[in-house]
């Protein structure tokens, strides 16, 4: 099941956030301070292309302050307006019952957009 939504969510704009996410990731990695954001974000481009069956969890070892620090310094770069961007899309595709399971996934994209350090994928 989560085949089928996974090439659904690709055909309806899966693999436009996939580009822009990798495109973003791409350029923050050219500086050496932007390393660490624009991994986060080529991590976040994966869960873009391909949300269905997978997780979004915390790490035990997350690391501690350093995590709280760069999710703060996240939030400000970039977080809250693509975080933004995923809820408004989770409202758009709640509207109808069959965009419900969209707009699921585009919460859980927001939710791990906001805040990246600190979770991994599953």
């Amino acid at each position: 099941m989560s085949l089928i939504g996974n090439i659904i969510w690709i055909i309806f704009g899966g693999i436009f956030i996939f580009l822009e996410y990798i495109i973003s990731g791409l350029l923050m990695c050219l500086t050496i301070v932007g390393i660490p954001f624009g991994l986060k974000i080529i991590q976040l481009s994966v869960l873009g292309l391909a949300p269905f069956g997978q997780k979004v969890v915390y790490n035990e070892h997350a690391g501690g302050c350093l995590s709280i620090l760069l999710n703060v310094i996240w939030i400000f770069i970039g977080g809250l307006w693509i975080a933004l961007t995923h809820l408004l899309f989770a409202l758009l595709f709640a509207i109808t019952i069959i965009g419900i399971p969209f707009a699921v996934q585009h919460v859980k994209l927001a939710g791990f957009a906001l805040t990246p350090f600190g979770k991994s994928i599953r």
